[in-house]
C-alpha cells in the first residue's frame, strides 16, 4: 500500500486554447480518488493550486505569454508537491498546462538534491516542448518546459529551481512519442542531449523496447525518477480532450503498457497528468483514460 498524494495546478495560461484548466477537476470526477483507494492506496487530495484566469490578466511579451503568472503558479506548485514529498506521499500531480512540471520537477528534484541524489525524467509527448523565447513561434510556455528543466528559458522559470546547474541533466532526460516539432525547436533537440525517441522509433521497434531502453538510460547514473505524461502523446482518437492533438500518436494499449512498464520499473517516484482539456473532450472519455494510465503507473494490472 502507497501514500498517493493528488494535487491539482489548473493552468490555463501556458497554451493558446482555453480550457485545460479544467483538467484537475474533470480527472477527480472521473473517479481518480475513488480508483486509486480501490488498487489498495490510500490517497490523500492536496486540493489545487490557485491559478489566475487569463481573462483578467494582460499576456505581456509575445515571446513568453503570461511568464509573471506562470512564474508564480510553479513556485506555489513547488512549495506544496515538497511538502507532500516531505510526507512520504507519492505524489500524483494533475493539469493544467504542461507549464505546471517546472514546478513539479523543480520540488522533486530539490528534494531529491538535499538527499544527495540525482534525478532522471521519462517525458511522454506528442510535442518537444524544448522551445525557449528565441526559438518559439508561439509564446506559449506550455511549449518550453523541457527546456527550462534541463537549463535553459527565461531566468525568471529557471530560478524556481535551486541549484547552480539545471533541475534534470539532459542526459537523464528521455522524450518519447514526439511527432510535431516546431522547425527551430527540431534544430535545438538535434543538438541537445536528450535521449529522444520519435513515433518512428516506436513504429519500428514497439513501445515496450522504447520505453525499457528509456527507463534504462535515464536510471543509469540517477537515484529517481519522476514521470510527465502529456495526454496529447496518445493519438486523438483515443484521446480526444488535449489542447494540442497531434495525429499518428500511440493507442490504447500502447500507452497503458507503456504505463505498466513505467510501474514494473519500480524506478518512478512521482507522476505528472496533465494537458487533459474537457472542452474538446467527447462524454469524458480523456479523463477516463488519464484515470486508468495514473492507475496503471501505479501498478494496476489485468490479473
Amino acid at each position: 500500500m502507497r501514500n498517493v498524494g493528488v494535487m491539482g495546478v489548473p493552468l490555463d495560461l501556458g497554451g493558446s486554447h482555453r480550457g485545460v484548466g479544467l483538467g484537475t477537476r474533470s480527472i477527480r470526477i472521473a473517479g481518480l480518488g475513488e480508483a486509486i483507494t480501490a488498487l489498495g492506496h490510500k490517497v490523500h487530495d492536496w486540493g489545487d493550486v490557485d491559478t489566475p484566469l487569463p481573462e483578467t490578466l494582460d499576456e505581456g511579451s509575445s515571446r513568453h505569454k503570461y511568464l509573471p503568472e506562470i512564474t508564480e503558479a510553479c513556485r506555489q506548485t513547488k512549495v506544496r508537491a515538497r511538502l507532500m514529498l516531505e510526507a512520504g506521499h507519492f505524489p500524483v500531480f494533475l493539469g493544467g498546462d504542461h507549464s505546471i512540471s517546472i514546478g513539479t520537477i523543480a520540488a522533486v528534484s530539490a528534494y531529491q538534491q538535499a538527499r544527495g541524489r540525482r534525478l532522471g525524467l521519462i517525458w511522454f509527448d506528442a510535442h518537444g516542448d524544448f522551445n525557449t523565447p528565441d526559438s518559439t513561434l508561439s509564446g506559449n510556455i506550455h511549449g518550453m518546459p523541457l527546456a527550462v528543466v534541463t537549463g535553459e528559458g527565461p531566468p525568471e522559470l529557471l530560478g524556481i529551481g535551486e541549484s547552480q546547474g539545471p533541475m534534470v541533466r539532459p542526459q537523464d532526460v528521455a522524450l518519447i512519442g514526439i511527432r510535431d516539432i516546431d522547425g527551430l525547436e527540431a534544430d535545438r533537440l538535434r543538438a541537445s542531449k536528450l535521449n529522444i525517441y520519435t513515433m518512428r522509433d516506436i513504429d519500428e521497434r514497439g513501445i515496450k523496447d522504447v520505453v525499457q531502453e528509456a527507463l534504462a538510460r535515464v536510471s543509469a547514473h540517477t537515484d529517481a525518477v519522476h514521470c510527465s505524461f502529456d495526454m496529447d502523446f496518445v493519438d486523438p482518437e483515443v484521446s480526444p480532450g488535449v489542447g494540442t492533438r497531434a495525429s499518428g500518436g500511440p493507442d490504447r494499449r500502447e500507452a497503458h503498457l507503456a504505463m505498466e512498464l513505467v510501474a514494473d520499473s519500480k524506478l518512478v517516484g512521482s507522476l505528472d497528468m496533465v494537458e487533459v482539456n474537457p472542452v474538446f473532450d467527447e462524454r469524458n472519455r480523456t479523463s477516463l483514460f488519464a484515470v486508468d494510465l495514473i492507475l496503471s503507473a501505479l501498478g494496476k494490472r489485468i490479473l
